[in-house]
């Protein structure tokens, strides 16, 4: 992968996307590599990649630089470790919510529910799609990994519901999903998101075989 932010300081970026090395620290306290992925993914959450340079990341989450480039290699692996723990936990996350679940069309709905309650800590939209507008030219594995993951959930859950042509109507509830996010950032508000929820359900009841 090409270098994508500005770095700060010098080292050798190692490119990878996960922590390596033995933690620090006392067994109470987390590993300066957990602390650096916390405090980053917070920092990054509220205000952009960009905007975060990682003299604040290290001061925040109390590292010092050696640490940074034991764990991560550079500030880029660090970037896709946030977008590889917040696919990760967003999968969790679903999977937890539609353990309880029988009808494929909740669990498809349930995308919508979690965005609903997550939307008004800070209506920063897709965190997924924000990487990608600050990043256009990067192809953000993470990114594409979680909206791949997304689809392919969205196609076996429609499928078993008996949707017809289950792959196009997969295609139109994410495209909807997607713009829900969106209205609901653009009006600091969770209604695009509970329009969005109606027009999927309406989308997927249309499709349904009888």
């Amino acid at each position: 992968m090409r270098t994508f932010v500005e770095s700060e300081s010098t080292g050798t970026p190692k490119g990878t996307a996960g922590p390596k090395g033995k933690a620090e620290g006392s067994p109470s306290k987390p590993s300066p590599a957990t602390r650096l992925l916390d405090t980053a993914s917070a920092l990054f959450a509220e205000h952009g990649i960009r905007a975060v340079g990682i003299d604040r990341i290290l001061a925040e989450a109390g590292v010092a630089r050696a640490s940074l480039y034991s764990s991560y290699g550079s500030k880029d692996a660090l970037v896709l470790a946030y977008l590889d723990d917040l696919d990760r936990r967003d999968r969790q996350r679903w999977h937890a919510a539609v353990e309880p679940l029988d009808d494929p069309i909740a669990k498809i709905l349930t995308f919508f529910d979690l965005a609903m309650q997550s939307a008004p800590k800070n209506f920063r939209g897709c965190q997924y799609a924000n990487a990608a507008t600050e990043f256009p030219q990067e192809p953000l594995e993470p990114v594409l990994a979680h909206r791949e993951w997304l689809n392919s959930t969205l196609v076996e859950l429609l499928g078993l519901a008996g949707v017809s042509e289950s792959e196009a109507v997969a295609r139109r509830v994410q495209l909807i999903y997607d713009g829900a996010l969106s209205g609901s950032k653009f009006e600091h508000s969770v209604e695009p998101i509970r329009f969005g929820r109606e027009m999927a359900a309406a989308t997927i009841e249309a499709h349904l075989s009888r």
